[in-house]
């Protein structure tokens, strides 16, 4: 599950910035190279073998003003070349359409003060994956931290739950979290949550709250996902 491995990756062994808008773009891509694993969509598996279809290397489709998606998936433009890079199977290049979207969003710390706004985001962006393509198979994935204890750094800037106006421990928000994330579900074919836990301090480990779970659901989700780009394209 390479998708779930570049996932933990983002916490395990390195210091974790907040604010930054690379971390759903490495994970989100890791998708569509376990799909193609997976073997269970001849069309997708075909069509990244002969690169007619390709990972959004801007992250939009051509000609179409939207907001930035954390990683899309569709034909590409006619009359361009695709860009393969080395250790990726699904080559890279500009879309004509999106046949398959993928938000990603971490809730470290501070869930419930930034919970309104990260559903608002998740709905949008399906909407905008859609907009593109009526028929697109849009993916949310939202990484829940269960730590008790967690370091944020913005910056220059550290905060360390518990203390002053960083807020309470992850532990104490996620089951709430969760709850209000169920309001983003319909919007999307997919929705997971990964359940994790990382307190951002040195040595940066990570934990999954339940391994086989993340990987039960994922799985899961990967089968459901090929049998929709079959079906639909």
């Amino acid at each position: 599950m390479k998708l779930l491995k570049q996932f933990q990756a983002v916490f395990e062994g390195n210091l974790y910035r907040h604010r930054s808008s690379t971390h759903g773009d490495r994970v989100a891509q890791y998708l569509y190279e376990d799909l193609y694993d997976l073997n269970q969509s001849p069309k997708f598996r075909d069509r990244v073998d002969d690169e007619s279809v390709v990972l959004g290397s801007a992250n939009r489709t051509h000609g179409v003003k939207h907001r930035r998606g954390d990683g899309s998936l569709g034909p590409i433009v006619p009359g361009e070349s695709a860009i393969q890079d080395p250790g990726f199977v699904v080559a890279r290049g500009s879309l004509a359409t999106i046949q398959i979207g993928v938000e990603v969003k971490i809730l470290a710390k501070a869930m419930i003060k930034q919970i309104d706004r990260v559903i608002g985001d998740l709905k949008r962006q399906a909407e905008e994956f859609r907009r593109s393509n009526p028929q697109a198979i849009a993916v949310g994935i939202v990484g829940v931290n269960h730590a008790c204890s967690y370091r944020s750094v913005e910056g220059d800037r550290v905060y360390e739950t518990g203390k002053g106006k960083s807020g309470p421990h992850p532990i104490h928000e996620a089951p709430a979290a969760i709850l209000r994330l169920d309001e983003a579900k319909p919007a999307f074919d997919e929705f997971l949550i990964l359940r994790f836990g990382a307190t951002n301090c040195e040595p940066y480990s990570f934990d999954w709250v339940d391994s086989m779970e993340a990987r039960r659901d994922y799985s899961s989700a990967l089968v459901r996902i090929a049998g929709s780009y079959q079906h639909r394209f």
